[in-house]
């Protein structure tokens, strides 16, 4: 019997999972939770690294005896250290709004498509690389350390650099899975600032005598090693915060095109491409929520739902990664702009707001898996819908209807799974992630959406498709 600890760090929130192994079943209970709020400093958004390494130690001592713990978080984000292993700044939140010039900077000295070219990574201003852009501190730090890697370094003291992480970064290329020399020397990186890169599932040094592992560093690379697909055309929705839709691959698919239509190469656990493309998740839900509380009531998740499954089909669409829609704040407002900005109606109703969004989301997924198949050919039999996601059974059913396909819910835990199952492949109890997988769709439960989709879903995609790109 192993016992782990698996901690499960979303931007919102932050989870520890203890799980159990007896050589045929994964146990598990969450035992600590907090949240994760970011705080500001000197003006800018910054997570706070004080709090959450002082909820990580809480945790270990409610874990009591445990074998091995393992940190996975959101991507993109770091903390950069001096020459004495000190943090320098608190590390920034990707939504701080310090990088909005960032990409008219970097395309000054190197265009979008040389960068993609290089990277496979969709162009986004919150990737690693423009947050350094505008670091003042980068030329000074000694070491950069992803979240999940500082985490681990807070506890044992040794700068690592784990592989899904750096992939979200804009500087490693998939298909060497090493630092990409021209993107670093251009934008003047040396490549002494990153540790040594390290796979998933790597011990990497203790913390009172108990091994901390690399598993994959970034959240979404857990949830897709526990993703329980039986049929190679499955493809994956890692549903929080974000949404990342797409599917497998066993190289990266770096053309103008996907350049174009604005898709992701990442590197997975099992060292696949996961072809993707990052939306806007339930943080469009969850910030509407919070702004309504302050002007009218706090909703329950279920009765915001209940508002926007009794509101008219079709009445509205946002793009869910519109930039004005990114910041926190008066979101309502600002979608309610967007509508009346695109020639739509304006949501008069919190239910119309909510159903807006869903709606959006869902017809957004159909978009992105039919330009994964553009450039891939692939066609999906399935989509497995994984992590928090799962628990909204109206974005399932709405999935579903706009896909065309099962939705296949579950696990929620997708991602802690994932991390405890990297634990125990370090650990030398489970031999690969196709037996961690095989594990977890044998005991797991998952629930099956096979909505029928009909022609109005269809004219809604067209008109969709036009809304977004006015």
């Amino acid at each position: 019997m192993k016992t782990v600890l698996a901690f499960d760090f979303g931007a919102s929130t932050g989870r520890a999972i203890k799980a159990s192994y007896d050589g045929k079943e994964i146990k598990y209970e969450e035992i600590h939770r907090f949240e994760n709020i970011p705080k500001t400093v000197d003006g800018h958004i910054c997570h706070d690294v004080d709090m959450i390494i002082g909820e990580v130690k809480a945790a270990i001592e409610k874990a009591g005896k445990i074998d091995s713990m393992a940190f996975d978080t959101w991507g993109v984000d770091y903390a950069l250290l001096d020459k004495e292993g000190r943090i320098m700044h608190e590390p920034f939140h990707y939504r701080d709004e310090r990088t909005k010039d960032a990409l008219t900077k970097a395309f000054a000295k190197m265009s979008a498509k040389e960068i993609y070219s290089e990277t496979g990574n969709q162009i986004m201003n919150i990737n690693t690389l423009f947050q350094l852009i505008c670091d003042e501190n980068k030329d000074k730090a000694d070491k950069l350390l992803f979240m999940p890697d500082l985490f681990s370094y807070l506890l044992t003291g040794e700068k690592v650099c784990e592989t899904t992480i750096a992939s979200t970064s804009q500087m490693l290329n998939p298909l060497t899975k090493k630092w990409s020399d021209k993107v670093t020397e251009c934008f003047g990186i040396g490549k002494e600032l990153f540790p040594e890169i390290c796979p998933s599932a790597t011990v990497n040094g203790e913390y009172k005598g108990i091994p901390v592992i690399s598993v994959a560093g970034h959240d979404t690379q857990c949830a897709v090693a526990a993703m329980p697909a039986k049929s190679e055309n499955a493809a994956f929705l890692s549903c929080g915060t974000w949404s990342l839709i797409g599917c497998e691959l066993d190289a990266p698919v770096m053309t103008e095109q996907s350049n174009a239509l604005e898709l992701s190469n990442e590197v997975g656990a099992n060292g696949k491409i996961n072809f993707l493309k990052n939306i806007s998740g339930l943080w469009l839900i969850q910030e509407t929520r919070r702004n309504i509380a302050a002007t009218d009531r706090k909703y329950s998740y279920n009765e915001l739902e209940m508002l926007a499954r009794e509101s008219e089909k079709f009445r509205s669409f946002i793009d869910p990664d519109a930039p004005e829609l990114s910041a926190h704040g008066n979101l309502p407002d600002k979608i309610k702009a967007y509508c009346k900005n695109t020639g739509q109606p304006v949501p008069e109703t919190i239910g119309q707001l909510v159903r807006c969004i869903y709606e959006s989301l869902a017809l957004k997924y159909r978009l992105a898996l039919t330009q994964i198949t553009e450039c891939t050919g692939k066609s999906f039999d399935a989509l497995h819908l994984m992590g928090g996601g799962t628990k909204d059974g109206f974005l399932c059913e709405l999935s579903a209807q706009s896909l065309g396909i099962p939705v296949i819910a579950g696990p929620i835990e997708a991602t802690a799974l994932g991390n405890i199952v990297l634990q125990l492949i370090a650990l030398g109890e489970i031999e690969s992630i196709e037996k961690g997988r095989e594990i977890i769709a044998e005991t797991e439960k998952v629930k099956k959406y096979e909505q029928e989709h009909t022609s109005d879903w269809d004219e809604a995609f067209e008109r969709f498709c036009k809304i977004i790109k006015k």
